[in-house]
């Protein structure tokens, strides 16, 4: 299972690269800290969803160190 797949994975506060809706298409992505983790079930096949800091919702795609 890639990381962002697993809830369990995704900590508040964790600087993660998101995926936004509008940039699906591009896979552009967006970078910001997890203020609220949306999804609720213990794994997503697209990435957990999240908001960050700056409000931003998206599917987390990667970690940031």
């Amino acid at each position: 299972m890639a990381f962002g797949q697993k809830r369990s994975d995704i900590k508040y506060g964790m600087n993660v690269g998101i995926v936004l809706k509008e940039d699906q298409s591009t896979g552009y992505i967006t970078y910001g800290k997890v203020q609220k983790i949306l999804t609720n079930a213990s794994n997503h096949p697209h990435g957990i969803k999240v908001r960050l800091s700056s409000g931003e919702v998206g599917r987390v795609k990667e970690f940031v160190q």
